[in-house]
């Protein structure tokens, strides 16, 4: 249940780190900035815990890292053009990248500081009203996203809105995992496996077209478990676009409950993460614009592929696809998500 200073925001607002675990020691350290996850630690098959993801250790990195371990909001990924219909009017969004939105724009939810409702030992509760106009989007947002750390080894995301006008929310968590180790390299050797049996395809700017198609015969087939290293180098039309993975993927799920999405194991350390999630798609994105330049905790410089996320979500860009299901939020309608990440 500690909790510590992390830094200041040039606005002055303080910012902490607050540590949840459960009795195994398995432990999380979160800071109210964007609800980032700032080292995860879990155990590998020596017993010793290591933290897998990838993370800054100050603030001032965290304002130009790729979004590492943090809430992403309003609408996570791309929407088109920057800009949305909804209820027969246009929205304009910030153009963050290149002609697109990207992450719910150029000051989403990952670069505000959010409310702590709640910290006990093993759980951390934050709060953020994202007010109507805000980056955009029509509607004053209600949100609360909880952190647990459950006894059986899982970190338990589950995420709540509501609005008081309609609009479009699209939460996910945008932590880059490395089962070796958040300094080890690259997750080359990694083993992956997805429950889905489609994918949506993307167009040269990573934005789905709106067109989906099976995995078979694909380096996105991964109905089974396997190493990542091979289709990440193939000179495939759908890899080569995007400089690797970077993908959403057609959960086989109802929605109903957590239900699982993926698996991840690494051989070397003997870690294995499967990932549950009420969410009808998953974002596999293999790092692949991580540089050098990118400073990380304990001063490790993260090169390309020295991580993965696993971003569960609504298709992007799912505003401009009606067949896509709907990220729309009525006045009133509770949003509610929850992902887990679950360690063995």
């Amino acid at each position: 249940m500690a909790k510590k200073l992390f830094g200041t925001t040039s606005e002055g607002v303080e910012v902490h780190l607050f540590t949840i675990e459960n009795s195994n020691g398995m432990k999380a350290e979160i800071i109210n900035y964007g609800g980032i996850i700032v080292s995860l630690y879990v155990p590998g098959k020596d017993g010793k815990f290591t933290d897998v993801v990838l993370g800054c250790g100050n603030l001032e990195n965290y304002n130009k890292s790729p979004y590492f371990g943090a809430i992403v909001g309003r609408h996570a990924n791309r929407i088109e053009n920057a800009a949305f219909e909804l209820n027969g009017k246009e929205y304009k969004l910030a153009k963050n990248d290149g002609n697109n939105h990207l992450h719910g724009g150029i000051r989403g939810f990952d670069k505000v500081v959010w409310d702590v409702a709640e910290h006990s030992n093993n759980t951390l509760k934050l709060h953020y009203l994202s007010v109507d106009g805000e980056e955009g989007y029509p509607g004053n947002l209600d949100v609360t996203v909880t952190y647990t750390i459950t006894d059986d080894n899982g970190l338990l995301i589950d995420y709540k809105a509501k609005t008081d006008s309609d609009t479009v929310v699209n939460l996910t968590n945008h932590s880059y995992f490395n089962l070796s180790g958040h300094s080890s390299g690259n997750i080359l050797k990694h083993q992956l496996k997805i429950n889905a049996d489609k994918f949506t395809v993307n167009n040269a700017e990573c934005i789905p077209t709106g067109e989906i198609i099976s995995v078979e015969g694909t380096p996105l087939d991964f109905r089974e478990l396997k190493l990542i290293e091979p289709g990440i180098k193939s000179d495939d039309i759908h890899i080569k676009c995007g400089g690797g993975y970077d993908h959403n993927f057609v959960l086989k799920v109802s929605g109903k409950e957590p239900e699982f999405a993926a698996e991840l194991f690494d051989p070397s350390s003997g870690r294995r993460m499967k990932v549950y999630t009420t969410k009808p798609g998953v974002q596999f994105y293999s790092g692949n614009k991580l540089s050098d330049q990118l400073i990380g905790k304990g001063g490790v410089r993260y090169s390309r592929w020295s991580g993965l996320c696993l971003e569960t979500q609504f298709f992007p860009n799912a505003t401009k696809h009606k067949h896509f299901p709907s990220p729309v939020l009525k006045a009133g309608e509770l949003y509610h998500h929850i992902t887990m990440y679950k360690f063995e």
